[in-house]
């Protein structure tokens, strides 16, 4: 993997988000997330076989992640809030080549990691609203249409459905074990109109030029993003007959 001399966390120690890491936590997902429920994966043949590709995935329960890992037909490294690594955790998600996020400030190491695994060809997780809510996509930030533009890769919409539906017995802050989860993932696109994805499966380019990175153009692309996620979603509920949210 290459190495990308700006990347790690601020503070003097260099890390960049390891690919074979992220190879070892699909494993672990896989081996939770089937062992524990009952995982019902639509469209992931959609997922570009090999270069980068972001996945933008709805949340509304701490399950997704792992869900996500586990159910995607390639590793992923998920953008993190940098809450969660605390205590043992921290370096078990550092480990699993997953990528620590300031959400108070413009993170530039995590920035930097996560354009720098894209680069590589690499998968990245993002939960476009933010935080966990409704997993509507109702509210997004622009974190995900910076990410496309800058890096040109293909966005793939991801709704988890059934996670929050119902709590467990045993543990209320997760769902029923052995309870089906969906996973439907959506037709990869572009951020903005006008580029397409290489033929060989790298990021995006416009014709006739690099795509554009301005306010206004990042506005556009949260809009489109916005649409395309939404009309995802709604598909996903017909396909699976059931809602994101609690009725």
């Amino acid at each position: 993997m290459r190495r990308h001399p700006r990347g790690g966390e601020a503070g003097g120690r260099q890390v960049s988000p390891s690919a074979k890491g992220a190879a070892v936590g699909r494993g672990i997902g896989i081996g939770l997330m089937y062992g524990l429920w009952k995982p019902r994966v639509l469209g992931a043949w959609r997922v570009p076989a090999a270069g980068p590709v972001i996945l933008a995935v709805n949340h509304a329960h701490n399950l997704d992640g792992p869900m996500l890992m586990g159910t995607a037909p390639r590793p992923v490294h998920f953008l993190i809030k940098k809450e969660a690594f605390v205590g043992p955790l921290g370096p078990f998600l550092e480990g699993i080549g997953q990528v620590k996020v300031d959400r108070s400030s413009a993170d530039r190491a995590a920035i930097t990691g996560a354009l720098g695994l894209l680069a590589d060809g690499g998968v990245l997780g993002i939960f476009p609203e933010g935080s966990r809510g409704e997993g509507d996509f109702a509210s997004l930030r622009a974190g995900l249409a910076y990410f496309a533009v800058r890096s040109g890769a293909p966005i793939v919409p991801v709704a988890v459905l059934g996670s929050n539906e119902r709590s467990g017995r045993l543990i209320k802050g997760l769902p029923p074990l052995r309870s089906r989860v969906d996973v439907v993932f959506g037709d990869a696109f572009q951020a903005q109109e006008g580029v397409r994805s290489s033929d060989k499966g790298g990021g995006g380019r416009r014709e006739g030029g690099s795509g554009r990175r301005t306010r206004r153009a990042l506005d556009d692309a949260t809009v489109r993003i916005q649409e395309r996620l939404t009309a995802h979603l709604e598909n996903a509920r017909r396909l699976t007959g059931r809602s994101a949210t609690l009725e």
